[in-house]
């Protein structure tokens, strides 16, 4: 059976032409965060390490690694909007990756409208079918096992508003597939998408 595994500790290498770690764990959703600085400039940038993590109240969360404009905005703000990426806002998602000065607006590079949010002032993507307005309420930076601090920082934030395109809901219910949301799938490159007839059902033992 031994023969059947590639097996690897991840401090000595994995010894594969690319590290697995981000294709295993995937697809992910995708972090699409506005935020705005202590200027009034705005900042959009996606977040591969993004998801949900309680439902009363709902927190969300995403990691940064690295010091970069996100972080800095929401400590400095307490507040971001998160985005719903979606497969026909997919190149303008990978518009706003790139690394640019604190004063070019990732909204004008991807040709997004930044458009005003309910309860924070950090803009929303006026395209995007779904927003979370969100107040932080952690931000933890990430430790090795032995305690050593790393170069990575998980900001959480509680939802407070919510907007929803209404051609995404059926009868009151969300359609999750009608959005078609896109997610990180390992790699350099690689994406995915969630589309109706990709999607199950199974009903939970009682």
């Amino acid at each position: 059976m031994a023969d059947d595994f590639h097996y690897y500790e991840p401090e000595k290498g994995h010894g594969l032409p690319h590290n697995p770690f981000n294709a295993i764990v995937g697809p992910r959703p995708i972090g699409w965060i506005s935020t705005r600085d202590a200027a009034g400039r705005f900042n959009l940038a996606p977040y591969s390490f993004f998801n949900a993590f309680a439902y009363t109240p709902p927190i969300i969360g995403f990691a940064s690694t690295g010091e970069k404009d996100t972080l800095r905005n929401v400590r400095t703000t307490g507040e971001f909007v998160w985005n719903l990426a979606t497969m026909t806002l997919a190149n303008q998602m990978n518009a706003t990756s790139a690394s640019v000065p604190k004063d070019v607006s990732e909204f004008e590079l991807a040709g997004l409208s930044a458009i005003p949010s309910t309860r924070v002032k950090a803009p929303r993507v006026g395209e995007s079918p779904v927003s979370f307005e969100c107040r932080v309420t952690q931000i933890l930076q990430l430790t090795d096992q032995q305690g050593n601090a790393m170069p990575n920082w998980m900001v959480f934030g509680e939802v407070v508003a919510v907007h929803i395109a209404k051609h995404l809901l059926v009868d009151g219910v969300y359609d999750t597939a009608a959005a078609r949301p896109i997610l990180r799938a390992g790699g350099a490159d690689a994406y995915a998408q969630i589309t109706p007839e990709i999607m199950f059902r199974m009903a939970r033992p009682t």
